[in-house]
C-alpha cells in the first residue's frame, strides 16, 4: 500500500521552510504545501486547500495552519485519512488576543513590518533559545518571505475565525495533538480541551521546546509525526 499524500498547512508568518526537515525525510511521499498567503478568511483558505488537495490525504497543520484544517474537518471530513495539529487551538480569539493583534496591525501601518517578528520571538521561542542564530533567522526570513501585505491578510483572516470547539465532537479522523511545552502561544488547558473533545485523540507534548517543534526539535517531531502517520485506517 503506498504512502498516503501528506498536506501540509503552515502558520502565520511561516513558509515551507516550517516542514525543511519533515520534507527531506518524505522524500518518498507525495508531499504538497497548502498556500495560506493569498486569501483573507480561513474559509477561503479552507478552499484553496482542497482544491489543490489529493482526493485523500493525511493533514499535517501547525497554528494557523489548524484554524484551517477545522473548516477542512466542517467541509469534507472524508477526505482526511489523518490528522496531526501542531501548536494550535481551537478557541476564536479573546480580548488580548485579539489586542496584540491589533498592535501588529498598527505596526505594519505605520510601516513597521520588520518589528513584528521581533516583538514575536519570545513567544515563538523559549528564552534557551532566543538567540541561537539558525532559529532566529529563520524565522525572520519566513517573515520577510511572507510579507506585510501577507501578514495583513493571514491577520484578518485569523481575527475572523469562528470558534471550533462546538464541532470537535463530529471529528471522526485519528488526531494527533502535538505541542512544545515551553510554547509561548498555545496552552496545555487548550490542548487538554481539544483531546476531551475530539474523540480517540491522542496529545503528545515535547519537552524544552517552544511554538515551532518541526524546526526545534526536528528528529523527535518528525518521528513522531511519520510513526502516526504510518498508522493507516481504512
Amino acid at each position: 500500500m503506498s504512502p498516503l499524500p501528506i498536506v501540509l498547512a503552515s502558520g502565520q508568518l511561516l513558509t515551507q521552510e516550517t516542514w525543511t526537515p519533515q520534507i527531506a525525510a518524505w522524500a518518498d511521499r507525495d508531499v504538497r504545501h497548502a498556500d495560506h498567503q493569498r486569501d483573507d478568511t480561513i474559509a477561503g483558505m479552507a478552499t484553496r486547500l482542497l482544491d489543490a488537495a489529493p482526493e485523500r490525504f493525511a493533514l499535517v497543520a501547525h497554528a494557523m495552519g489548524g484554524f484551517v484544517a477545522f473548516e477542512v474537518m466542517r467541509r469534507a471530513p472524508e477526505r482526511v485519512a489523518r490528522l496531526a495539529l501542531i501548536a494550535t487551538l481551537a478557541s476564536a480569539d479573546g480580548p488580548a488576543q485579539t489586542a496584540r493583534r491589533q498592535g501588529y496591525i498598527d505596526l505594519v501601518e505605520s510601516g513597521r513590518f520588520d518589528q513584528v517578528i521581533e516583538e514575536r520571538i519570545p513567544i515563538l521561542f523559549p528564552p534557551a533559545k532566543r538567540n541561537d542564530p539558525g532559529l532566529i533567522g529563520l524565522a525572520r526570513r519566513m517573515a520577510a518571505d511572507t510579507g506585510a501585505e501577507t501578514f495583513l491578510r493571514q491577520q484578518r483572516a485569523i481575527m475572523g475565525r469562528i470558534d471550533s470547539r462546538p464541532t470537535l465532537g463530529a471529528i471522526r479522523t485519528p488526531v494527533l495533538l502535538v505541542r512544545g511545552e515551553a510554547d509561548g502561544i498555545t496552552t496545555i488547558e487548550q490542548q487538554r480541551e481539544m483531546l476531551d473533545a475530539i474523540p480517540g485523540a491522542r496529545l503528545e507534548t515535547l519537552p524544552g521546546v517552544g511554538h515551532l517543534p518541526t524546526v526545534e526539535a526536528a528528529e523527535r517531531a518528525t518521528a513522531l509525526i511519520s510513526d502516526w502517520l504510518d498508522q493507516r485506517t481504512a
